[in-house]
């Protein structure tokens, strides 16, 4: 009898073990490979040799691009430098970065670990950049003042909140106002490594004011990227595990109602929005797998889409961009200005396109 409970007990844990190693590779898109989409004439940028996670185009064409990620369990092409930010200007033929100066006695630039970006500007035109940053493996936010004339970034403010412990994305709705997403709900590393292998979508997104910080929705598998619409009434949230992008309507106290949800054949990363046409522009990942896992013969591929008419019932998705990791590896984000696509990625090089 004995043997017998123990080799049931095993069986179970067998078919345990074997139905989420399934469903882990599944949520990781582990088998899909790219077909090629190319664009007529594209161009890496010079100076980024260890990723642009995250970057945001003012609509005066200056492009903002966080550089130098290190996140837990990803590859990164030089471990021991600071991350920085780098200030691009579309308007040029051909454009270059600029590693912006920051500035402000109190900020340990040593330990700059940058991931989401976004911007705010105000009603006397000074422009706010907020920074998710990882110093030493934690999470917080950094609030700068863009200085243009100086080419700087003049450093306010360290925000730091217990509902704030596993920054991923941000998006600016004040000068020390947001919403952001935590992309797991375990600090603890091995807890975190259960709680994507067991997929238990336990990650959420959180609105900050100084004044009040709250939940504003839950139970995603893996909450990453985050922005508004551009008349303000619609947050965009993707939910990279589950390959889906989520519509919630934005209310005056500032909670979110969910609206609809699109679903995806790839790992849906940060969201840019067209601030003209209001589409929506992603990076993504098509096999998760390759993120993980990192292998320089065979790298993660890139992936770019524009999705059209998003509010209405019938959205329009496009494939844009689509490569095998030869020329980009493991794309995260995507903005357009004047017909010129940038794309973005989590460790690797940023790609400018003609669209």
């Amino acid at each position: 009898m004995a043997k017998l409970i123990v080799l049931t007990l095993l069986g179970l844990g067998l078919a345990f073990f074997r139905n989420h190693q399934f469903s882990y590779q599944t949520r990781l898109n582990a088998l899909r490979e790219v077909e090629p989409m190319e664009l007529p004439k594209c161009n890496l940028v010079k100076g980024i040799e260890t990723g642009s996670e995250d970057l945001e185009i003012l609509p005066n064409g200056l492009a903002f691009i966080s550089s130098g990620l290190k996140y837990p369990g990803i590859k990164s092409f030089d471990p021991n430098i600071p991350g920085k930010i780098l200030l691009m200007d579309l308007n040029e033929e051909d454009p270059t970065v600029l590693e912006l100066e920051i500035t402000g006695s109190k900020f340990d630039l040593s330990s700059f670990n940058p991931h989401g970006i976004s911007t705010f500007t105000d009603e006397d035109n000074a422009m706010y950049l907020l920074v998710v940053n990882h110093p030493d493996a934690k999470s917080t936010v950094e609030l700068f003042k863009f200085q243009e004339e100086e080419k700087s970034l003049l450093h306010l403010k360290t925000i730091r909140h217990n509902l704030l412990p596993n920054l991923n994305d941000i998006v600016a709705v004040g000068p020390e106002h947001f919403y952001a997403t935590n992309d797991h709900y375990f600090v603890d590393p091995y807890l975190r490594s259960w709680e994507v292998y067991l997929g238990l979508a336990w990650s959420y997104v959180v609105y900050y004011s100084p004044s009040e910080v709250r939940v504003v929705a839950d139970g995603f598998d893996f909450a990453n990227g985050i922005n508004v619409s551009p008349d303000g009434k619609y947050v965009y949230i993707s939910e990279l595990l589950a390959h889906k992008i989520h519509v919630y309507e934005k209310h005056a106290n500032w909670t979110l109602t969910p609206l609809k949800s699109l679903d995806f054949n790839t790992l849906v990363d940060n969201i840019s929005v067209d601030p003209e046409t209001g589409d929506l522009w992603v990076g993504c990942h098509p096999n998760g797998m390759k993120i993980l896992f990192y292998n320089s013969e065979n790298p993660p591929a890139s992936e770019v889409l524009q999705i059209q008419n998003i509010l209405t019932e019938e959205p329009k998705v496009t494939q844009v961009y689509a490569e095998n990791g030869t020329v980009l590896q493991g794309s995260t984000v995507a903005s357009v200005y004047k017909g010129k696509l940038l794309i973005g990625t989590v460790f690797h090089k940023a790609l400018y396109c003609e669209l």
